[in-house]
């Protein structure tokens, strides 16, 4: 029997889903919300033939579509942003992994636990640089950096993830860029976030004492 000939097309397959599903764990720790539903538009539209079928169902798309909008509102307010992303600490991994997983099943090139853990692992980082530098704007008094972080974390998903799709080694470069970057901000940002926490720690210790002593009465001495 003659031995299989070695397919070039099963390496380049191997080669290109890996920065794919790099990137879109990535992109998940920062909203996989609009990662699920870009994914899904891509695939149904028959502009990538990478997106399973189960991200195109018409369902998904609108829970997708749904839950993006209420992330797209919740993240760009002071306060309710860093509850939101405590929510979601562990959805955008888990996110991530599933994406993951499910990208490396369609392209039947990469164990579905490998890219899970690839994706699961790449989310949770990007996740703790988002939740960390949210929490390090909303100690400043303006309302407005939250806005246009919120706004520059969207259009570079939605940019990124798009680029993926047809140039995945390049886009997982600059995902891997941006996600370093982020780590390294996120070091020189951690005095100021204890410090906020501890001020507000002091805060609310300060007024539960207020409270628990109440309004001191008493005739004066004569």
């Amino acid at each position: 029997m003659p031995r299989p000939r070695w397919s070039p097309l099963v390496t380049l397959t191997s080669v290109s889903v890996l920065p794919l599903v790099f990137t879109s764990g990535w992109a998940s720790g920062i909203n996989a919300y609009a990662v699920i539903l870009l994914l899904g538009v891509f695939g149904a539209t028959g502009l990538s033939d990478e997106v399973p079928e189960s991200l195109q169902s018409p369902g998904v798309l609108i829970a997708a579509g749904v839950l993006f909008a209420c992330e797209a509102v919740a993240d760009k307010i002071p306060y309710v942003d860093s509850v939101w992303d405590a929510v979601h600490t562990v959805i955008r991994p888990v996110s991530g992994a599933v994406v993951g997983a499910l990208l490396a099943g369609q392209s039947g090139s990469l164990s579905d636990v490998a890219a899970g853990a690839v994706g699961g692992s790449t989310a949770l980082a990007s996740h703790a640089v988002k939740a960390g530098t949210r929490m390090a704007v909303n100690t400043s008094p303006e309302p407005f950096s939250n806005l246009v972080l919120s706004t520059a974390e969207d259009l570079g998903v939605g940019g990124i993830v798009s680029f993926a799709m047809f140039n995945p080694e390049a886009a997982a470069i600059i995902a891997a860029v941006l996600l370093v970057g982020g780590l390294v901000l996120l070091l020189f940002l951690a005095h100021r976030i204890r410090r906020f926490l501890r001020r507000r720690a002091q805060r609310r210790e300060e007024r539960r004492l207020a409270a628990a002593t109440g309004p001191r009465s008493g005739r004066p001495p004569d």
